[in-house]
């Protein structure tokens, strides 16, 4: 099936200036010829230096014609006659098209041209530069703020809660997630990564006993027997009481606590049974399906979303909001980092580099194509059209050079004749 041809936009601004440069030159190129066919009509049958004139004006014709007709094959058929070999963009075009798609992929989509042109343009550079200063920053900041801003306001509660609830926890459920949980908490305890949490559950339920007195000893009260009398009762919540403060603040203050120890132990255990033993892997995985099908989870984490969505919605607007401000003074100081440390330029220029070759290398003939595509699908008449306003005004000079190199040969010729 023939493809439509594909109709070229309309005359622009520039093809306008275009075409009263390429009518200048045809009208200097035209005079020429003018000028050389009087002066050889009024040196006819004249004897003399007149014969010398004659000779070149002859020539001159010559070369004039030759030109214009080769220049004039390029584009059309000359004076409208179908002579072979002319009109050649229009009915060799899709030829044209493909040799500029090979020439093009072979010397400008090549893996080491593109590399070495990235290495030299020194992007990094000129980057970190541009970042640096601070209102450059402001614009990248707010240029990204407002189309986060325009994504997240695009996506509705429905479509997220429909992403929740019947891919992300069910694919959760069907996945097994015991040994990769067990490698991440082996991870944790040998790099001592909850050291921190610990110590401020610690803190934090150390300060919660010492405030709270009154309701430890109402849940102790609460559990001792009915034959007790009230008094030993108070005695000994707050004996427990006071022996709970002392051991929470014991554990709080001493990082080689025996306590401490004890959980590393029991973390340490559980993330190795998590990946090796099949009973706590199936433990971890029914209670992870229970877990992910209660509703509340689903309901959480929509909640979540649209409260973390509302909160960035207000924050991206405000120009003065803290997260742009600290996006504005990060992209600056990134800016300014790029311009001191070779290192890092040196890094992330090579990974553009990298990055460019690649896109090259696999899609370079693809992105080619759209060459020999596009002049295929262009209107023959079109593409000569357009063609002739970009070259057509110094390909003029071609006829322009034809009249008087041939004028200068036919003196030179003329001349010898006599001579000899």
């Amino acid at each position: 099936m023939t493809a439509t041809p594909l109709r070229i936009p309309g005359v622009s601004a520039a093809d306008v200036e275009r075409q009263r440069g390429l009518s200048r030159m045809r009208a200097v190129a035209l005079a020429l010829l003018a000028l050389a066919a009087l002066i050889y009509v009024l040196t006819l049958d004249r004897g003399g230096a007149w014969g010398y004139l004659h000779a070149a004006s002859e020539a001159a014709m010559v070369g004039a014609i030759a030109d214009w007709f080769a220049v004039t094959a390029l584009f059309r058929h000359p004076l409208g006659l179908p002579i072979p070999h002319t009109a050649l963009i229009p009915t060799r075009k899709d030829v044209l098209g493909r040799s500029l798609q090979d020439f093009v992929t072979e010397n400008f989509l090549a893996e080491d041209v593109v590399r070495g042109r990235i290495e030299r343009a020194e992007v990094s550079r000129r980057v970190g530069r541009w970042l640096a200063e601070e209102v450059h920053s402001e614009r990248v900041v707010a240029e990204a703020s407002r189309m986060l801003r325009h994504g997240l306001a695009r996506v509705r509660d429905e479509d997220v809660a429909t992403l929740v609830t019947e891919e992300l926890l069910p694919r959760l459920a069907d996945e097994p997630l015991s040994e990769v949980s067990g490698r991440l908490l082996h991870e944790v305890v040998a790099e001592g990564a909850h050291h921190g949490l610990v110590d401020l559950v610690l803190v934090e339920l150390h300060r919660w006993l010492v405030v709270n007195a009154d309701t430890v000893a109402e849940v102790v009260g609460e559990r001792a027997p009915w034959w007790t009398p009230s008094w030993l009762d108070e005695r000994v919540a707050r004996r427990l009481h006071i022996e709970a403060v002392a051991w929470i603040a014991d554990i709080r203050d001493d990082s080689l606590h025996p306590a401490r120890h004890a959980l590393d132990t029991l973390l340490a255990d559980l993330a190795r049974d998590l990946q090796h033993d099949a009973d706590t892997m199936e433990r971890f995985e029914r209670l992870k399906r229970r877990m992910l099908q209660t509703p509340q989870v689903a309901a959480t984490a929509i909640s979540l979303w649209s409260a973390v969505r509302g909160a960035l919605l207000v924050a991206l607007e405000e120009p003065a909001s803290l997260v742009r401000t600290r996006a504005v003074s990060a992209a600056t100081d990134f800016g300014r980092r790029l311009g001191t440390d070779e290192v890092l330029r040196a890094r992330l220029d090579g990974w553009a580099g990298d990055f460019a070759a690649y896109v090259v290398r696999t899609y370079g003939d693809e992105m080619a194509t759209v060459i020999s595509d596009t002049v295929e699908r262009w209107d023959g008449a079109d593409a000569a059209r357009r063609i002739e306003l970009h070259v057509g005004r110094d390909l003029q000079f071609i006829r322009i050079n034809g009249t008087l190199v041939g004028g200068l040969a036919g003196l030179v010729i003329y001349a010898l004749t006599q001579l000899v």
